[in-house]
């Protein structure tokens, strides 16, 4: 189970040759030491990525590991900006030969296969995003997003998934993620993992939504059924 955490980790990382051809979102199904069926997604967008894996049946959340990625050659290098078993690899630089063949992508020299879910149509919101704020009570309340500690969500054309992780004491708070749907105004989450509390799985959130000066802002009821109105801005 561990080798197939670290395998996974460097999945992601692995994403380059052609860098456009991996944006998006791509899944594997496999099977634990201990016989548990588990769901491995990983989600990149330019510059970054993470990957996630959690009891198919249940949602029972696993594991996540992600950061920043570039391509060299056939050879993807990632900084790891969180890892929620591996704390200690925080910082550190990992890198893999890659390969994409069609929908499928996997590490050279392994036998870990990535099966393309969509390629980061048809959402409005593909890319990597970071809490930069909230309005309350009328008040816009900002936030500093070059801090050690962030609050990130990567979506793709069909998949979202938000990080709570600080870089320099190499903590990880959080995860969540699943599939997501953009219509008319209306962002609607639905939830397939869920670290802090896993009653969540199974449930939707709806948000009404825009994009303002480049800025992503929703409002709505969180999964504690709290009001919220969020500001997101594109990592770059």
């Amino acid at each position: 189970m561990k080798k197939t955490i670290l395998l996974l980790i460097c999945v992601f990382s692995s994403f380059g040759i052609k860098a456009q051809g991996f944006n998006g979102a791509w899944e594997r199904n496999h099977t634990s030491e201990n016989g548990e069926k588990l769901k491995s997604v990983v989600i990149i967008s330019d510059g970054y990525q993470v990957i996630s894996t959690y009891e198919s049946d249940t949602g029972d959340f696993i594991s996540t590991n992600g950061g920043t990625w570039n391509l060299i050659g056939d050879t993807a290098i990632e900084k790891v900006e969180f890892d929620s078993n591996k704390p200690e690899r925080v910082g550190t630089e990992v890198s893999f030969k890659v390969f994409i063949n069609d929908s499928i992508m996997g590490i050279v020299g392994t036998e870990m296969k990535y099966k393309k879910i969509d390629n980061g149509s048809p959402g409005k919101l593909q890319g990597a995003w970071l809490m930069s704020g909230r309005i309350k009570d009328g008040e816009t309340q900002l936030r500093d997003t070059s801090g050690a500690r962030k609050t990130m969500k990567i979506l793709s054309g069909t998949r979202f998934q938000w990080i709570a992780y600080n870089t320099e004491t190499k903590q990880f708070m959080g995860t969540g993620g699943g599939t997501y749907t953009t219509a008319n105004g209306k962002y609607t989450e639905t939830i397939e993992f869920f670290s802090k509390d896993n009653s969540k799985v199974g449930k939707s959130l709806n948000f009404n939504y825009s994009l303002v000066d480049g800025n992503w802002q929703h409002s709505g009821l969180s999964s504690k059924g709290d009001t919220i109105q969020e500001i997101w801005r594109v990592r770059e």
